[in-house]
């Protein structure tokens, strides 16, 4: 069966952005985008880039005076770096747990810079060349022989060729050998095809193309990439939210937008935000707001799982009781969050529960710990 080709497309083209579950950023901030364009037109910025690095900043980190939250929390000269970096012949690397928000980090920067966060490399152990570099539609292979007609572009092909980010997601889950495919690409800029004629051969970075990979810390020994490639990356750290208020503001903010992009007219009250918050803060750092230790869980109770957590809560509220979130939801779901691969976690939770929660008695602390029951 002959390989279907890859056309390119914006995301809205499947209809209204409204309707889709998940919008990517150009698409979801698209207004913003355009008027930040406007804005900052006389700004300097690197050949190729739609935005400048001043207008790409305020994008990621918003602009109070605007009444534009933070899409990302973080350090402004973390984020310049991770720009800067961009705007040079090194890729950028961004390592750290698991959820603090490095593939989200990667899609703003990508749909601020490149106007197209889509061309993105799932890295797994599945992950081939063909899903990296090209591919070929073989009955045009067949019946023309190798030619541009024939060759099906994937992500690192087209970024190169229209001058675009390209975002490598886990890439310490593929194969060494598939990693180093990005040697060549990141020291010369150039891609070779073998198969087409000769003066087809060498494909050239556009304007605007480089790379941003991502890594979990904890898949760290899985597939270890080689000195040529780290060398060929500029590695920065995506650390866990340190501020409260801030890690608040995200989930209550984030939370609610979920609900409301599912239609589902439900609002997680602040709150409930602060006990959700505060509990997977003091699990995921081991000790309690008052400074006792406490036993931590193996899995990762990062931010993303408590705006999923809240999500979940939501929805449920909706959908089996009277609409109004309750702590019984936030417990009913914590199990989800906690409870991947070893049952030992939710004896941790457990224990939290008997030992930290009990002792606090207002409200809604007593109705979360009420609810300890549904931990099963």
């Amino acid at each position: 069966m002959a390989k279907k080709r890859t056309r390119t497309k914006s995301a809205s083209s499947n209809g209204d952005p409204q309707t889709l579950q998940r919008p990517p950023a150009e698409i979801l901030f698209a207004d913003e985008l355009r008027a930040l364009a406007k804005a900052s037109a006389k700004d300097p910025k690197p050949p190729g880039w739609k935005l400048s690095p001043r207008a790409v900043l305020k994008f990621v980190l918003g602009d109070p005076s605007e009444d534009r939250p933070a899409k990302f929390v973080g350090r402004r000269a973390f984020l310049e770096r991770c720009i800067v970096s961009l705007a040079t012949n090194r890729g950028l690397m961004l390592i750290g747990e698991p959820g603090t928000a490095k593939s989200y980090l990667s899609e703003l920067l990508t749909a601020a810079i490149s106007g197209d966060s889509t061309l993105t490399i799932q890295g797994s152990a599945g992950t081939t060349e063909d899903n990296i570099r090209y591919s070929w539609n073989y009955a045009l292979l067949v019946s023309e022989g190798p030619s541009e007609n024939a060759l099906v572009p994937a992500p690192l092909y087209l970024g190169m060729k229209h001058g675009k980010l390209v975002r490598f997601e886990e890439i310490t889950r593929c194969a060494l050998e598939i990693q180093d495919v990005l040697l060549s690409v990141l020291s010369d800029r150039v891609m070779a095809v073998a198969e087409l004629p000769e003066a087809q051969r060498s494909l050239y970075a556009s304007n605007g193309f480089n790379v941003i990979a991502t890594a979990n810390t904890r898949d760290r020994g899985v597939n270890e990439m080689s000195a040529a490639l780290k060398r060929r990356f500029n590695f920065e750290t995506v650390h866990p939210i340190a501020d409260i208020q801030e890690e608040l503001q995200l989930v209550q903010r984030e939370t609610n937008r979920n609900l409301s992009r599912s239609q589902v007219p439900v609002t997680i009250d602040p709150e409930l935000t602060e006990l959700l918050v505060t509990t997977f803060r003091e699990l995921r750092q081991g000790k309690t707001v008052d400074g006792k230790g406490i036993e931590t869980p193996s899995t990762v109770l990062s931010t993303a799982e408590a705006v999923a957590t809240g999500y979940a809560a939501g929805v449920h509220a909706y959908y089996y009781s009277d609409g109004q979130v309750q702590p019984l939801h936030l417990v009913r779901h914590l199990v989800g969050s906690v409870l991947k691969d070893n049952p030992d976690d939710l004896k941790t939770v457990r224990h939290y529960f008997d030992h930290v929660i009990k002792k606090r008695k207002t409200e809604p602390w007593q109705a979360f710990y009420d609810a300890r029951d549904e931990l099963i």
